[in-house]
């Protein structure tokens, strides 16, 4: 099935909106990625903020690919599982976005955060390669 395909299915079923892009918003999101990466990559801060920081950097820049392909999510494990069709990503890498969703919940709804260095390195090193592929996104829409 075709990406495009995928998205018009998950519109019927309710998951996603149909919603023009908008350049500003996606620019904003972008902004706020880069500049949530580059805080996340700050050894000095805490792991809980660096955790934050690069989750919402990730999420920024998946709800951005969403957006340019004129849809909206209000659930942000849709906005992640939607990669794979929106930037070409692999299935690895939306299970570790899946797996720091779960993590961002339990520390935000219930007070846990499971401090885990490697898993916020695989997720800085994910987020990292999710840059280029939004960048390469904006520049070839219009």
């Amino acid at each position: 099935m075709r990406s495009k395909d995928n998205l018009e299915n998950l519109v019927r079923s309710g998951g996603l909106k149909a919603e023009p892009p908008d350049r500003k918003e996606c620019e904003g999101l972008l902004r706020s990625a880069i500049d949530r990466l580059k805080d996340a990559h700050n050894p000095a801060l805490s792991f809980a903020s660096r955790f934050d920081l690069a989750y919402n950097a990730a999420h920024a820049l998946a709800l951005t690919a969403l957006r340019l392909q004129g849809y909206r999510s209000d659930k942000r494990y849709l906005v992640f599982q939607r990669l794979v069709h929106t930037l070409d990503v692999g299935k690895a890498q939306v299970r570790l976005f899946a797996l720091c969703h779960e993590r961002r919940n339990l520390a935000e709804y219930e007070g846990y955060m499971d401090v885990d260095e490697a898993l916020l390195a695989d997720l800085i090193a994910a987020t990292d390669a999710l840059l280029p592929k939004a960048r390469q996104a904006m520049s070839t829409t219009k």
